[in-house]
Parts: structure tokens; C-alpha cells; sequence
């Protein structure tokens, strides 16, 4: 799984939650998942994340749906808990038909131009003072990168 020792000091709970929207975006790619937008991929992938046991906090009233905050709270419950068991066999037919119906899903939404057109969209929601911050933040891990 994408779950990673987060290396040098405390890490945004966003670090390790990144590998696993990657590893998402790959997968619709590959065709392992079918989403049909970019926001669906990243969605599974922080999803997988909160179940994994990452600390991805859900998103705050107003940002998002009710129902996608409640869901995100159940994942992160989830996540905290211990697994208890191997689960049921899958079903053979099930598995079939489910990999039959992601072989009609597209893979666009996991496309480059996809994902650029989404983040082009997400900073556009952002204030100035916020995307500032965003590009300080990031010159300084650059910053602290060189040196070690």
C-alpha cells in the first residue's frame, strides 16, 4: 500500500494522503478504477487514505456536502480502528462483472490535461493571500530540501 514512514520531523497530514490520490490517479489510468472526473479520483484516494489510517481530516462545514463530510468521518473512524479478520471470499461473478463494467469506464479523468484543468479550477477558488501562502510554504521546503 502507499502507507509510508513519513522521513525528517512531523509531516501535513496532506504528504502521506498525496501518495495515495498518485497511486489513485494511476489506477484510473491503468484502468483499475473508473472514475469519471478528476474530483472522484482524488475523492477515492483520500478516501483510502482516512481508511488506511492517515489523519486526513474531513472537510470543514460549508466546504463540502454534508453526506461527503459524514462519509469522510466514517473512513477516518474506520482508519482508527484495528482490522479484525481476513473479510469474506469475493465473489468470482461479482469480480467479473465489475471489472467488465471498468473496462466501459473512461480513462480521461486521469488524464494530465484532466488533472491540470482541475487544479487550474482549484486555485481559482483561492485567494491571493492563501495561494501566497501556499507558494512561501513551498519555497521553504525547497529551500530545506537543498540543505540535507
Amino acid at each position: 500500500m502507499a502507507r509510508k514512514k513519513a522521513p525528517g520531523g512531523k509531516k501535513a497530514p496532506s504528504s502521506p494522503a498525496g501518495e495515495y490520490v498518485r497511486e489513485e490517479v494511476h489506477h484510473v489510468r491503468e484502468g483499475k478504477h473508473g472514475a469519471r472526473s478528476p474530483e472522484q479520483a482524488i475523492a477515492i484516494g483520500l478516501s483510502k487514505a482516512r481508511r488506511a489510517g492517515e489523519e486526513v481530516p474531513p472537510p470543514k462545514p460549508g466546504k463540502a456536502r454534508a453526506r461527503t463530510r459524514r462519509q469522510a468521518q466514517r473512513d477516518l473512524a474506520k482508519g482508527r480502528k484495528a482490522k479484525a479478520g481476513k473479510g469474506r471470499r469475493k465473489s468470482a461473478t461479482r469480480a467479473r462483472a465489475v471489472s467488465g463494467a471498468l473496462k466501459r469506464e473512461g480513462r480521461e479523468a486521469g488524464s494530465r490535461k484532466a488533472l491540470s484543468r482541475h487544479s487550474e479550477r482549484a486555485a481559482a477558488k483561492r485567494s491571493k493571500a492563501e495561494r501566497s501562502r501556499s507558494a512561501e510554504k513551498a519555497a521553504r521546503t525547497r529551500a530545506r530540501r537543498k540543505k540535507a
